[in-house]
């Protein structure tokens, strides 16, 4: 399956409750085979309208954090944890991330990226099977088997509240040199895909020896 086909298998998804709400599946937009993919929570309000991710308020803040760091849209691919907007865009259920969490870990299997951003809260818990905040790890390189996670707040989290917004860019300050690094270390290039949804494990939040790989690029 390519990722054109996954698309196509999830345009009228009934999986979840979600399917009764939502206007249309927001699978992701970008490059199919990007190097750097970025992740979020869930489609909003335009996104739902729109058919694509990041497209309101918070999709033009992270427009501009991408060109101030080189990137633009059409460099990277990005999706989101959930494909349906939720009622009223309240917090994604469990039950309802556990049902989608196989098509974004079957996205990055596809695209095969070098590195995922993960914006905010539930995107980075759901990569690194932890409970953890974002405010804890949020710019930090963590290592994972298969590929590189760096976690960053929330575009919508800074613009809900202004004193995130100078956190937000030294995040991107920080993935800024992150990219550099990778450019000029072959040790960080990819060598292959994430594991399949099947092999996904379960959280481990009581194992600091099973924990993800924190490393140090700056």
């Amino acid at each position: 399956m390519d990722l054109h086909e996954l698309k196509t298998s999830l345009h009228d998804c009934q999986r979840c409750r979600l399917s009764s709400g939502r206007i249309q599946v927001v699978f992701g937009t970008g490059n199919p085979q990007a190097d750097i993919m970025f992740v979020g929570e869930a489609p909003g309000f335009y996104e739902d309208r729109q058919g694509e991710p990041f497209v309101g308020a918070a999709g033009k803040l992270l427009t501009e954090l991408l060109q101030s760091v080189g990137l633009s849209r059409a460099d990277i691919f990005i999706a989101n944890v959930i494909k349906c907007r939720p009622p009223n865009n309240r917090d994604p259920l469990p039950d309802e991330i556990e049902t989608c969490k196989p098509f974004l870990l079957q996205q990055i299997e596809l695209i095969k990226p070098k590195l995922v951003c993960t914006l905010g809260n539930f995107a980075t818990q759901t990569l690194l099977e932890k409970k953890v905040g974002i405010t804890k790890v949020r710019g930090q390189v963590i290592q994972l088997a298969n590929f590189i996670v760096f976690p960053l707040l929330h575009p919508a989290a800074a613009l809900h509240q202004g004193n995130l917004r100078g956190p937000l860019m030294e995040d991107f300050k920080k993935l800024k040199s992150v990219l550099d690094g990778m450019n000029q270390s072959p040790s960080l290039s990819h060598q292959a895909s994430p594991p399949s949804p099947k092999q996904a494990q379960q959280p481990e939040q009581d194992s600091p020896a099973e924990s993800p790989t924190q490393m140090s690029l700056f």
